[in-house]
């Protein structure tokens, strides 16, 4: 579900530098040519030996606006369909032969899922209840048996002795992100949401965002599923998002862990947050210092370990994002539109986190609601990490990228009639090629300087919001000019800031529309400069 679409800026910030050290890897893609590959997004998928189930979601674009358009029932994807990359055949089943809360909530789209050894694991959704007549989101965990369910399938038979489910309020989650470390599950992020989705908030929906994550254990003997050792956890400032990413990763001391990363929206402001939070099995933490600018919601996302440089790479494949580059340029856009780029996002062994922009793109605005699809046989830890030492050869098929929304340009929200995008109908191999090679991805310096700085204007004035955050006491001054360098504002705060979040707002006089304005923040002797433009 994408936010209301209001700011009306463009900011410029220039920030790369070159790499001190060679690219760990590169990344090539490859169109994956399969006759009559549905297009789906948003959706759920599991494997077994090679073949792929897919669960749930849309099988049309970027949601519609209007209240009475979005989330229609006919753009479900109302059946189930295994699919045999390696061998290019696909098998589908409807249905029907499930009962009517499983038919609803098994053709809903944004589930949280996960697969642990032959069971795929199904929790909420959105959708429309048929029992109802109207959009929920499911409070039900739902166990798919894979084996099983893929040779009904194939074969055309009844679906519900493989599928098991049940109801529990405590599941009413979508857009989240379910995961395991070690024996217990994770539920992290998502909202509740019910009614009919609309842009302005008017009164046809309740919104509830989880704020936390919740932690329970399964016990599952094929007939009834039970969960134990439940507990939640809130904390509004570091999980208040949903329709993000969250991905396994190994940690510094080479123990399992989640990564919840940046996603929509602030509570101050209708931008996504930037920062992100690292979870482990006792404890999670909000990482100092870091901001992931250039993915901001749901995406394909493929995670990969080296044990010998004890560094974490996860790539991030195009999606939504409030910041693109152009031409060495990191610009952003408070449409946080659809984007092409690739980008990685590594922690080295100190746990220091650095982003960086791939030199590859997306062949398109694409991957947003994609999934990434291991390749089988891929050497992979138990939480699904790559294992990248163990790749042989030069360059290494790895998984694909498959699905997700189709956008013919990059913002498209608010003139959208259901022509502007479609659910991708194509899959993409992901390959990853280990020679050393020129140094060619680069490095966003501003991903690690510590300020996590977002400027605005307040639609109708001629006021400026900088958000920021400080994490040591500092001294700190801003200075904005106009195009032609002349200072309309010069500040120290040093006496007014505080550690963590701060929030200025302060007048600009002029205030042009068009008019290109030069924001240089100082803290302790470093200065960061963004330009930005206000816009029609």
């Amino acid at each position: 579900m994408t936010r209301k679409l209001t700011l009306i800026i463009a900011l410029f910030i220039s920030v790369f530098s070159t790499q001190a050290q060679s690219d760990p890897f590169q990344i090539h893609l490859e169109p994956l040519r399969m006759e009559g590959l549905p297009g789906i997004q948003a959706y759920a998928w599991g494997q077994h030996d090679g073949l792929w189930l897919i669960v749930g979601g849309r099988i049309d674009g970027l949601h519609r606006r209007q209240p009475w358009a979005t989330f229609n029932p006919e753009g479900r994807n109302i059946q189930l369909t295994v699919v045999d990359p390696a061998h290019q055949k696909i098998w589908t089943s409807p249905l029907t032969s499930l009962s009517i809360p499983l038919q609803d909530q098994l053709s809903s789209t944004n589930m949280e899922f996960h697969q642990d050894g032959n069971t795929l694991y199904l929790v909420g959704g959105y959708g429309h209840s048929q029992t109802i007549d109207a959009k929920v989101t499911y409070a039900m965990l739902t166990a798919i048996d894979m084996p099983s369910v893929i040779m009904a399938v194939i074969n055309g038979q009844d679906l519900s002795p493989y599928v098991k489910t049940m109801t529990d309020p405590r599941f009413a989650v979508t857009g989240g992100h379910l995961h395991k470390i070690n024996e217990t599950y994770f539920l992290v992020g998502g909202q509740k949401f019910d009614g009919n989705y609309n842009p302005m908030n008017h009164p046809s929906f309740t919104q509830e965002y989880i704020n936390g994550f919740r932690r329970f254990q399964l016990e599952n003997d094929g007939t009834s599923i039970k969960v134990t050792q439940y507990t939640s956890v809130t904390d509004t400032a570091a999980f208040h998002r949903r329709d993000y990413n969250v991905a396994p990763l190994i940690l510094p001391d080479g123990q399992e862990g989640l990564m919840s990363y940046s996603g929509p929206f602030q509570l101050i402001a209708d931008l996504p947050y930037l920062n992100v939070v690292s979870i482990d099995q006792n404890k999670y933490t909000a990482v100092p210092g870091f901001a992931q600018y250039y993915c901001n919601y749901h995406s394909a996302v493929m995670p990969m370990y080296s044990s010998a440089d004890q560094a974490m790479h996860t790539i991030f494949f195009g999606g939504i994002a409030q910041y693109a580059d152009e031409d060495g340029k990191l610009v952003e856009d408070s449409d946080v539109p659809f984007v092409k780029t690739i980008s990685r996002v590594t922690q080295d062994a100190q746990g220091m986190l650095t982003e960086y922009k791939l030199s590859i793109e997306m062949p398109g605005y694409l991957g947003a609601s994609a999934e990434f699809i291991p390749a089988s046989g891929i050497p992979r830890y138990d939480n699904g990490v790559i294992k990248l030492d163990q790749l042989r050869g030069d360059s290494m098929l790895v998984g694909y990228v498959y699905g997700g929304i189709e956008s013919t340009a990059a913002n498209i929200f608010w003139i959208n009639d259901s022509d502007q995008s479609v659910a991708h109908p194509v899959a993409y191999k992901v390959y990853v090629v280990k020679r050393k090679g020129p140094i060619k991805d680069q490095l966003n310096v501003q991903s690690h300087n510590g300020l996590q700085l977002q400027i605005f204007p307040t639609s109708g004035d001629e006021m400026f919001n900088i958000l920021f955050t400080l994490s040591q006491k500092s001294r700190i001054s801003v200075t904005i000019s106009d195009e032609k360098g002349k200072v309309v504002l010069k500040e120290d705060w040093t006496n007014q800031v505080q550690l963590g979040a701060n929030h200025f707002i302060r007048k600009v006089k002029p205030f042009t529309i068009g008019e290109m304005y030069a924001v240089t923040m100082t803290v302790d002797g470093k200065s960061a400069t963004q330009y930005v433009r206000v816009k029609a």
